[in-house]
């Protein structure tokens, strides 16, 4: 029950802030961009000026559905970002090239997320087959431990969580990068600044969110397996 309880709290939570950060971009794109330019040509100029000359900077479909491909080294954009003049469009084709400076300088915080992607691949599948086989009685088959299974299970979520916490200090710095370039290139006003760092704050909230709801998942199996004993 107590795990129901933690699901459905932080669904919530994330959809508040997911609503949230779209209600914002959504006004932050009606106002048009003193410079006139396109969250493409915002994405070209930056790369250009950190020294980057083999990122490509591509529209993708969806609605924020924007994106950094560190393995085919490219910017993706949504359509409202890419042809976008305005600030939430500036805000997030800057964000995304940040994480392009952080892997062209080897940002460390991004190299460790990146080392930990196939493994947290690799853990989720392995918590997802435990669960599924342990609700349908398959652990007693087989014939392990309780203090097995729970290894198992606080082991595959820990590399979960780990890679969550990893996460915001690359998000945050892709976008303490974004902010002070926009700002020193005179890519936007102050107005248009504000908006674009109200716009990034939001989007750091829902990774925020998710790792505060990997956080107390993985407190909930920790006590379960381990910390209700006599």
């Amino acid at each position: 029950m107590l795990l129901i309880v933690i699901v459905v709290g932080f669904a919530i939570l994330g959809y508040v802030v997911s609503n949230r950060l779209k209600s914002k971009f959504k006004k932050y794109s009606q106002t048009s961009l003193q410079a006139n330019l396109s969250g493409k040509e915002i994405a070209e100029l930056m790369l250009a000026d950190h020294g980057i000359s083999d990122v490509r900077v591509n529209c993708v479909e969806g609605q924020l559905s924007d994106h950094y491909n560190p393995e085919n080294r490219s910017v993706n954009l949504s359509p409202d970002v890419y042809y976008g003049r305005n600030a939430a469009a500036t805000a997030v084709s800057a964000h995304e090239c940040g994480h392009a400076v952080q892997h062209a300088t080897a940002y460390s915080w991004l190299q460790l997320r990146s080392t930990l992607v196939p493994i947290q691949n690799v853990s989720g599948k392995i918590l997802n087959f435990v669960l599924i086989a342990a609700l349908f009685g398959g652990i007693a088959i087989f014939g392990l431990p309780y203090e097995a299974v729970g290894v198992v299970v606080v082991g595959a979520y820990g590399i979960i969580t780990l890679f969550s916490l990893v996460t915001l200090p690359v998000e945050f710095d892709a976008s303490n990068r974004a902010l002070v370039w926009v700002k020193q290139r005179n890519i936007v006003t102050t107005s248009e600044y504000a908006m674009s760092k109200d716009a990034l704050k939001w989007a750091a909230m829902t990774y925020v969110v998710a790792a505060m709801a990997s956080l107390a998942t993985l407190a909930y199996y920790a006590y379960i397996f381990f910390g209700n004993r006599d």
